[in-house]
């Protein structure tokens, strides 16, 4: 892989963005979950502005290689990962890290806390995040499992030795 830039959203980005999202659904995500599980999570017909309100509210940043868009990922000032999808041909090649470490570099916050699918649930467990719990989600009226998942953040506090369970 070329050299890998991570730069924040611009706005011009989120039609690549919402078609990255929908192709990384659609092809990474098909080992866990139904094609109808799959077709309600992404269902391609999200309003661009939606997606740019979205991305434009929270710090949203993207990674490029070779000047392509090869993932996105972005975070709320509460530590909430909302979104964080690799390009299918980048899986595996450090971009999720590198988009999460900077997220989580840039956010002083008491928690970091995602909703991982079932295929991210191990990058974040890699990560120090532990599931919370799971739960199914409607989707359109149609039920998908994730995991709500947690790791302390740069302003949790520290536990002395004799607090630790």
């Amino acid at each position: 892989m070329d050299s890998m830039t991570i730069r924040p959203y611009h706005s011009e980005d989120c039609g690549e963005l919402a078609r990255l999202f929908y192709e990384t659904v659609h092809t990474v995500n098909a080992a866990d979950y139904t094609p109808e599980q799959l077709d309600a999570w992404a269902t391609g017909k999200k309003p661009l502005d939606t997606w740019d309100r979205s991305f434009r509210a929270n710090t949203t940043l993207v990674a490029e290689s070779g000047g392509q868009i090869v993932g996105f990922a972005d975070m709320d000032d509460s530590g909430y990962l909302d979104h964080l999808f690799v390009h299918r041909d980048f899986q595996r090649r450090g971009v999720a890290t590198a988009l999460c470490e900077a997220l989580e570099a840039g956010c002083s916050c008491l928690r970091y806390t995602t909703h991982a699918s079932i295929t991210a649930r191990p990058f974040f467990q890699s990560r120090g995040y532990r599931v919370v719990r799971e739960q199914q989600v409607d989707c359109r009226g149609v039920l998908l499992t994730n995991f709500v998942m947690e790791k302390p953040g740069p302003q949790a506090p520290l536990l002395r030795k004799d607090e630790k369970g």
